[in-house]
This record gives structure tokens, C-alpha cells and sequence, in this order.
């Protein structure tokens, strides 16, 4: 449904942006008045300016309503996933990164053994009981 909503979508803005180019200006409107050659089109000297303002206003109010029938079908999509980080295949099928860092967990080889009491780190001062 999306698809194929998506299709008239596309093709209406095309329909809306050539129908726009072919239309006259209104400095147009001036020659024609006064005989320069309008006349022998095939709607006339007047009626091509109405039908194609017709035809634009009808295919950018169907646009309006395809843009609006895609924003409700992407808002109430059921099941699909909300966020890349969702994709169970993604989590599940990720490849094991080779590093030559070490390993956050320490698995007692890479990290040396101490005992409680050594540090580089001056000990924190003993709360004041009152």
C-alpha cells in the first residue's frame, strides 16, 4: 500500500512541476491581448491559461493528499521496527572485532596483580563522624 502510494506521489510532483513550467507568465497575458499569435492555440487565446490552472490546482491538491496518506501509513505502521538499533540480525550476526587493545574484562593475564593497598592514587579522606 505504502509502495504504491509512494508511485502516485512521485508522479503527481512531476505532473505539478511540468504543468508549472509550461504555464505562462503573467507579462503573457499583454501580448496576447493585442493579437501575438495566441489565438491559434488549440484552447484558444484565454482557455489554456484556465484549463492549465485547473488541471495545476487538482494534481497539487491530490499531491497534498498523497503527501498526507504516506505521512498516516508511516505513523501507524504495526510490527516494523522504530529504530536501527531494534534489527535482532544486526545484534546477533555482528562479527567478532579483532583488536590488539586489551580486554575490558581483565581475564588476570593482561592485567598485574596487585594487592589492596598499592596505589597511585592518594586515599580519599575518612568522613568526619560528628
Amino acid at each position: 500500500m505504502q509502495s504504491i502510494a509512494l508511485v502516485i506521489h512521485v508522479a503527481l510532483a512531476v505532473a505539478v512541476i511540468g504543468l508549472v513550467l509550461i504555464q505562462h507568465g503573467k507579462g503573457a497575458e499583454a501580448g496576447a491581448a493585442f493579437g501575438s499569435g495566441a489565438s491559434s492555440t488549440v484552447f484558444g487565446a484565454r482557455g489554456s491559461a484556465s484549463f492549465l490552472t485547473r488541471v495545476t490546482t487538482l494534481l497539487a491538491s491530490l499531491f497534498f493528499l498523497t503527501s498526507l496518506t504516506l505521512f498516516y501509513l508511516a505513523a501507524h505502521r504495526e510490527g516494523g521496527i522504530s529504530s536501527v538499533t531494534d534489527l535482532p540480525a544486526l545484534q546477533e550476526s555482528a562479527p567478532a572485532v579483532e583488536s590488539d587493545l586489551p580486554s575490558i574484562t581483565p581475564s588476570g593475564e593482561d592485567v598485574p596483580a596487585t594487592t589492596g593497598t598499592e596505589s597511585d592514587l592518594p586515599s580519599a579522606p575518612a568522613p568526619k563522624s560528628e
